[in-house]
């Protein structure tokens, strides 16, 4: 299930065409399904644990620390993609203009 939505988010961006609005909803819509998805495994180790079926509990785990391990880098790649904007200058600054004499 997980292979077909990457699949289907990949085929999403590539029919973008590079407009940059669609391929940001497309990666905006993966990393919420992936934290759904995790959220979803977590819970299903939870029911495993609560029937003390120790290996369903054990891959359940593994599988939301792979899951865990996906969001992270797509939240990781979405945040290097976007940064902050740099801070605004202070009152205190005056640009710096050739020739106007306020320069240091």
């Amino acid at each position: 299930m997980a292979v077909l939505h990457g699949f289907g988010t990949g085929m999403e961006v590539w029919a973008a065409q590079g407009e940059a609005e669609r391929i940001e909803a497309a990666e905006l819509a993966e990393l919420t399904w992936l934290s759904y998805h995790l959220v979803v495994v977590l819970a299903l180790a939870a029911v495993a644990a609560l029937f003390r079926a120790r290996w369903t509990v054990v891959f359940q785990l593994l599988a939301a620390l792979a899951v865990a391990a996906l969001l992270a880098l797509a939240q990781h790649d979405a945040d290097r993609l976007h940064p902050d904007p740099p801070p605004r200058p202070g009152p205190e600054y005056v640009p710096c203009y050739s020739g106007s004499g306020r320069c240091n």
